[in-house]
């Protein structure tokens, strides 16, 4: 623990420091220009991230499939990673004032709320681990939406069950049903609670000013509204608020650089500052949202909109979850996930202890550079076929325990070192599995759901404490359900449910909509420490996490793997090239990529790509849109330190204090 912690402002003189601190990103004349600290360096010296002058990293340039040259960062006791830079710096003021992790997650969410909408908010949900330094524990809080109480088995597919067989209009995730009981801000109050220092209100400050003075709009923002594939604007059309936010008079998309300002946004804010947590589940903006979810027609041309179920009950009623994450050891380590039900934590496991079976060290990376290097043909195969097993008792076994059991009614099941070796045993070094087949743990037969996942935004933040929190929070698909109320997007999160109650065969879909169930989600924050003496978790080692949708399960596992077994530093395992595979025959090794050369074969003229094929995968050189944000400790120069990496495949930024060793 640090013994340079500042003692704790007053409440009064807090929120005038953060005031300062947030007048100081926006060009503000005041210490902060001299302190490095939640500073990035440039080539002319420190720039305050958020002033718009030569080298800051907000200054809005379009989107990238890859930015190259990233370097890891330093800090000497605290750290933040997240997909934007305003939201970076947020984190990193909190961080300096002397707040915990907790209290940083609560401005950085606030932010991306505002920032990138398209990713998450207050209308989302979210899954947290929380490392609790002082008393070495690791708790995870559950955040996810849940179904309306009222919601039958065939809500997604029909619009009544009795009288209607036909789909939800314009579709399921654009109609009132995708919406599930929004659960960030509830599982927020929750850590905040648990392990926050400062005032719940002084959190919210940097959002509501971004809010209300405006912020120039990201090219990943500028992408997601307007792009002409795809991009939000024509869905947009049928929700008033999001046309007026979004788009322009003439309904053209707002575009890189415009001054965004959201005054509905800041005064939600402003409300839950106030009020609390529970202003957004009872009251004004709780019946906003239900009324939003009730609409049944189309702002632009009056069209159908099919309506959601979800009532004032539902939202009174959410409860955010604290559950024990799932802990494995793997080689020398501990690795901690979260649980259903989320899909991350058990697969991640899976995917690890089926290669513990194997020594991955011979299959590091070649021609090492700032980018990763040059991943393996045997690394990248032997970890796309663990991915497989793994997703194959992922997509039978898991949904939300609450309503059905895992095999066993425990995770050892799954997990244990006995059934990981078996499961080892059905890799073969000169070909691919093609599709896995899951374990077989009956007697009641379970139907395979691959329903697929998309959006969410990543966190990592650690201390001076050393407290770590790591955190995937999302609204789904980008913009959720396109609905907007109050400033902020609805998610589309039921879409994460199976459709339909069975498979093909007549098997019962374990990930079934259910009355206040909960989707299952590919959501993988991930904790990794030492093994200690006693065989207990040691000191804490990495922390990392990304969006993605399904594929945050293979993010995780190279950037895991990328440091624990071939020993990159945190940017090097989160810029290399992203690669794995869910259970089928196609490989994914992400094209956008600087070290794959795609050319006009798709790839096949890549080494990598090559030896691949040669094994019988099917590769796909698609560019991957991971957003990785990843903190290690380390050693530099015989002193400890914190480093930390950003994904060069988004708009993330890491910021901490400054390294002295």
């Amino acid at each position: 623990m640090s013994t340079n912690k500042p003692a704790l402002l007053a409440p009064a003189l807090l929120l005038s420091a953060l005031a300062a601190l947030a007048l100081a990103g926006c060009g503000g004349n005041n210490d902060e220009v001299a302190d490095t600290a939640c500073a990035v360096t440039s080539a002319s010296g420190s720039v305050v991230v958020g002033s718009g002058l030569p080298g800051d990293p907000a200054a809005p340039e379009p989107a990238s499939g890859y930015r190259i040259g990233h370097k890891p960062v330093l800090a000497k006791n605290y750290m933040v990673v997240t997909a934007n830079p305003l939201a970076s710096k947020a984190g990193c003021d909190v961080l300096k004032a002397g707040g915990t992790s907790a209290d940083a997650a609560v401005a950085v969410q606030m932010v991306l709320g505002l920032v990138e909408p398209q990713s998450s908010g207050l209308g989302g949900g979210a899954f947290m681990l929380y490392y609790d330094a002082k008393a070495r524990t690791v708790q995870s809080y559950d955040g996810r939406e849940t179904a309306p109480a009222t919601a039958t088995v065939n809500y997604l597919r029909w619009v009544d069950d009795a009288t209607d067989q036909s789909p939800p209009l314009p579709s399921a995730r654009t109609s009132g049903r995708s919406i599930g009981v929004p659960g960030a801000v509830r599982m927020l109050d929750l850590a905040h609670k648990d392990h926050g220092k400062l005032p719940w209100k002084d959190l919210f400050s940097p959002a509501i000013k971004h809010a209300t003075d405006g912020f120039a709009i990201s090219g990943r923002l500028a992408a997601a509204i307007g792009d002409p594939v795809f991009g939000a604007r024509a869905n947009f059309l049928r929700d008033a608020e999001a046309t007026a936010t979004y788009l322009n008079a003439d309904l053209s998309a707002k575009t890189l650089g415009t001054i965004l300002k959201v005054p509905a946004y800041a005064e939600t804010l402003t409300t839950i500052a106030n009020d609390g947590a529970d202003a957004l589940y009872s009251g004004a903006i709780a019946q906003a949202i239900v009324a939003k979810t009730a609409i049944a027609t189309s702002a632009a041309d009056g069209s159908a909109i099919t309506p959601g179920k979800l009532s004032l009950a539902d939202l009174s009623g959410y409860q955010a979850k604290k559950r024990e994450p799932v802990c494995t050891t793997y080689r020398a380590y501990w690795v901690c996930g979260m649980p259903p039900p989320s899909s991350g934590g058990i697969t991640v496991a899976s995917t690890l202890g089926v290669l513990e079976n194997f020594n991955l060290g011979p299959y590091a990376p070649t021609a090492l550079d700032l980018e990763g290097g040059k991943p393996q043909v045997l690394g990248v195969h032997l970890v796309s076929e663990a991915e497989r097993l793994a997703y194959a008792d992922r997509d039978k076994y898991i949904a939300d325990t609450d309503f059905v059991p895992l095999p066993g009614g425990t995770s050892d099941t799954l997990l244990n070192k006995s059934y990981m070796k078996s499961r080892a045993g059905l890799v073969r070094l000169s070909g691919s599995l093609g599709t896995a087949t899951a374990g077989n743990f009956g007697p009641t037969p379970l139907g395979i759901d691959r329903t697929p996942e998309s959006g969410t935004t990543h966190m990592t933040i650690v201390d001076r404490d050393g407290s770590v929190l790591v955190m995937t929070t999302t609204v789904e698909s980008g913009f959720g359900s396109y609905h907007m109320t109050r400033g902020f997007i609805l998610n589309n999160q039921l879409t994460d449910f199976s459709a339909a109650p069975t498979d093909a065969t007549g098997a019962i879909i374990a990930n079934r909509i259910q009355p206040g169930k909960r989707p299952r989600s590919s959501m993988a924050p991930t904790l990794v420490f030492k093994t200690a003496a006693d065989g207990t978790k040691g000191d804490f080692v990495m922390a990392t996490g990304s969006p993605g949708g399904s594929t945050i399960i293979q993010y995780v596992v190279k950037t895991v793997i990328g440091v624990l077994d071939w020993g990159l530093d945190a940017q090097q395992a989160t810029s290399m090239v992203d690669f794995g595979a869910s259970n089928n025959p196609t490989t994914n090794v992400g094209g956008e990529h600087p070290n794959v050369v795609v050319g006009t074969n798709k790839g096949a003229s890549d080494p990598l790509v090559a030896g691949l094929l040669a094994l019988g995968h099917t590769v796909s050189v698609s560019a991957q849109s991971s957003g990785i944000g990843t903190v290690v400790r380390v050693q530099s120069n015989g002193a400890p330190a914190l480093q930390g990496g950003a994904d060069p495949r988004r708009e993330g930024l890491v910021l901490g204090d400054v390294f002295t060793p």
